[in-house]
């Protein structure tokens, strides 16, 4: 049994770009291993995802990935 409180650790997917000029591609990147929660206090640094990143977009769940690469025509 879970314990109190505990989430259960979905998919995050995190939608960025490496500068905040124009011409920036969009990245994403999915972490299963995290929760939300501490994606929120950022307590932790992400592989993948520079600290002066701009975070466009978050979500939790498979869905979003597919919906994201869509979105944002991220191959």
């Amino acid at each position: 049994m879970a314990k109190e409180g505990s989430y259960p650790k979905l998919p995050i997917s995190i939608v960025f770009k490496n500068s905040d000029r124009a011409n920036a591609k969009y990245k994403l990147k999915t972490i299963s291993n995290k929760t939300i929660d501490d994606l929120i206090d950022v307590n932790f640094i992400i592989a993948g995802i520079p600290s002066k990143a701009v975070i466009k977009e978050v979500g939790m769940g498979k869905q979003f990935h597919n919906k994201y690469r869509k979105k944002y025509n991220i191959k």
